[in-house]
């Protein structure tokens, strides 16, 4: 029996994943294990790069970084240095989701193209585990994400048909299984990491990716196939009226995801570096390793996630649900409020260390903001992409994460020669260019692009 045969038939009835189709439960699983992957490299890179990789008598042994710093980033050291790479590297694992989408959509399938994608990942983060290869490691993860990300997201749409009200509320359940790894993710590796060896947090990363593809490997019978490879021109979906409308709204929202994003990126760059030489870290007499601010911030997206969801769902019974740009707008908002907790940070500092009041309270608020930026516009963006180029418009939307990325690695740099408050005043003013691209977009465009598509 050949894939595509293989593929189950969609059924409103399928409910046996709290409500929702079995297979969901598998993808949940499975993208829960990648973003663990992902993340403990996410919370190491930077520190490792800084505190070690970068040192004199270590960066001289990493094959090929020599010649990338005077060619890529401009002769840059220490943690400008560090905020580069960190920004080109986690700007590229989302610009390949494009070619991934397209790989699958044309050549390999869904299915082929996610798996392939899983086990090149598992070996980059294998490979971090020897200093010398560690640019051949940021390649190899870079090509794995672009295979896997789009593939993964746009699966869960698959699972749908047209109209089933579970789709939305689908995806913040893929968004929850994210958030807990993420918490897991500096627990384990973190520690790992910073208390027993960098490499040792890396290997335990490369370990929970080879068994979210063997999650996946086991739940492949109520998984969709997506398009198989070789498939007739005449038998792909074709183009409906309004795609055109339906693709430009997607593209002209990417670059107003993209300035969003940029606070909320920073987290993993300068922040730790911010926070491992400001914060008071001390608890009970322990210093606790700088990755678990990752934590705090994981365990408060996830309570938020929670939260919001529950809320609009008790507010949409009494009242009229916003749709989801408006909750895009919300979120935006929000985030001026969380960036602005960094600043009154900054600001009160004086000759200590920071406690740990305000940037808590950065978290909580930025994540309420996130709750209704993330899951909301990838839910958005899977409705409106077109089915003939679905995996590659998935992929599109995460070029907003390729541009907030590149631009974080940059403006990351400027904590060295910037004043802190000056330095988070900058990322405010991202989050409030932000919100004044959705409103411009929700009232001059979204009726003429988007007509009734925009509402879940």
């Amino acid at each position: 029996m050949s894939i595509a045969e293989a593929e189950p038939e969609l059924s409103p009835h399928d409910t046996a994943f709290i409500g929702h189709p079995r297979g969901l439960g598998y993808l949940a699983l499975t993208e829960g294990c990648e973003r663990f992957s992902y993340y403990s490299m996410q919370t190491l890179l930077v520190l490792y790069m800084v505190k070690y990789l970068l040192l004199p008598g270590h960066i001289e042994g990493v094959w090929g970084l020599e010649a990338l710093r005077g060619t890529v980033w401009g002769g840059l050291s220490g943690q400008p240095l560090a905020s580069a790479i960190f920004g080109t590297y986690t700007a590229l694992v989302y610009m390949t989701p494009i070619a991934g989408g397209f790989i699958a959509d044309r050549w390999l399938g869904r299915r082929p193209t996610l798996l392939l994608g899983g086990a090149v990942m598992a070996l980059g983060h294998f490979l971090m585990a020897f200093e010398g290869a560690f640019v051949v490691a940021l390649l190899a993860l870079i090509v794995g994400v672009g295979l896997f990300k789009g593939n993964i997201a746009s699966q869960v749409g698959e699972l749908y048909r047209d109209g089933d009200p579970r789709r939305a509320m689908a995806f913040q359940i893929f968004y929850i299984a994210i958030n807990v790894s993420v918490i897991v993710a500096p627990l384990i590796s973190g520690t790992l990491g910073e208390k027993l060896g960098w490499h040792w947090g890396f290997g335990a990363a490369g370990v929970v990716m080879v068994l979210g593809v063997m999650v996946y490997l086991a739940g492949t019978r109520w998984l969709p196939a997506g398009a198989a490879p070789g498939k007739a021109a005449g038998q792909r979906a074709a183009w409906q009226a309004g795609d055109g409308a339906r693709l430009a709204a997607i593209l002209l929202l990417v670059p107003v995801m993209a300035v969003a994003m940029i606070p909320n990126q920073e987290i993993f760059n300068a922040y730790l570096v911010w926070a491992d030489r400001n914060f008071d870290l001390r608890f009970m007499g322990v210093t606790l390793p700088t990755s678990y601010m990752i934590t705090i911030d994981a365990a408060a997206s996830f309570s938020m996630l929670v939260a919001v969801a529950w809320f609009w769902k008790w507010w949409g019974a009494r009242h009229r649900e916003p749709d989801e740009l408006d909750k895009m707008l919300i979120g935006a908002g929000l985030s001026v409020l969380g960036t602005l907790c960094l600043v009154a940070a900054a600001a009160t500092q004086g000759a200590g260390r920071i406690g740990l009041f305000w940037p808590v309270m950065f978290h909580v608020v930025n994540s309420i903001a996130f709750s209704h930026l993330l899951p909301v516009s990838l839910a958005l963006f899977s409705r409106l992409a077109p089915k003939p180029i679905e995996g590659t418009a998935l992929g599109i939307y995460y070029l907003a994460f390729f541009a907030a990325n590149a631009v974080v690695g940059r403006i990351g740099g400027w904590l060295e020669a910037m004043p802190p408050v000056r330095f988070w005043l900058v990322h405010t003013g991202c989050a409030a260019v932000a919100f004044g691209g959705f409103l411009a977009f929700r009232l001059f465009l979204a009726k003429r692009l988007l007509g009734g598509r925009a509402t879940a």
